[in-house]
């Protein structure tokens, strides 16, 4: 199975020696994004690096480019790679900051994914400033309700669990739960692992009786799905 996948990632990269167009880069991007389904990061890494290559040929400050290598910077995080990772989100951002400006979702992204990066090797300054400036984008341009907002939250509050601030955390996460639960209602699972996450912040705070009914209510919402 696994010399079949390598071999259909090879016959992609030989097709993308030989090809051109909109239509070939497309298809590259869709080999890879299943071959990321798969769990199959390595080739991935192939098709996209082959991709790059090919969106570059409609110019190297085309969208396309920066979409290509944002998906590959992707699979390098997904390997644990994340010094590869860091350079390849970094040309992804300029190239969003050069053709929507510094405030759009794009450029969001990139930020979100630099500061996930920076939170994993211990760089919690770097972390909290990109991931903060992720949240007011994210905020200035869909709303301080909006779904992405509570993700941009726990993505911060994150970032103070790491550095062991539990007590910022605890208001992030709190902040993230009840958007969620406005927008998704009481039972969904997205709220359930908020509801963990906040938690676990409580807990390194010191909240320990506060954390316990948080978790007894994530328990019953995972137990109700099964059911």
């Amino acid at each position: 199975m696994r010399r079949k996948s390598v071999a259909g990632a090879c016959a992609l990269v030989a097709l993308l020696a030989c090809s051109c167009g909109q239509q070939t880069w497309d298809a590259a991007m869709q080999a890879g994004e299943a071959a990321v389904q798969r769990g199959q990061y390595r080739e991935a890494e192939q098709i996209f690096s082959a991709a790059v290559k090919k969106a570059e040929e409609f110019g190297v400050h085309d969208r396309r480019v920066a979409v290509t290598l944002a998906h590959l910077a992707q699979a390098y995080s997904a390997q644990g790679k994340f010094v590869e990772a860091e350079p390849v989100y970094l040309e992804a951002l300029k190239i969003y900051q050069e053709v929507h400006g510094e405030n759009h979702l794009d450029v969001a992204a990139m930020l979100n994914n630099l500061g996930v990066l920076h939170r994993k090797h211990g760089q919690y300054a770097d972390a909290q400033r990109l991931l903060t400036r992720a949240l007011s984008i994210k905020e200035k341009l869909l709303g301080p309700e909006h779904l992405e907002v509570a993700l941009a939250l726990s993505n911060l509050a994150a970032m103070y669990v790491a550095q062991g601030d539990g007590g910022q955390a605890s208001a992030l996460f709190a902040r993230a739960l009840a958007m969620r639960e406005k927008q998704l209602g009481p039972d969904h699972p997205d709220v359930a692992k908020n509801l963990l996450d906040y938690a676990g912040a409580l807990r390194k705070a010191g909240r320990t009786t506060e954390a316990e009914a948080l978790e007894v209510r994530a328990g019953a919402i995972r137990a109700k799905a099964k059911s």
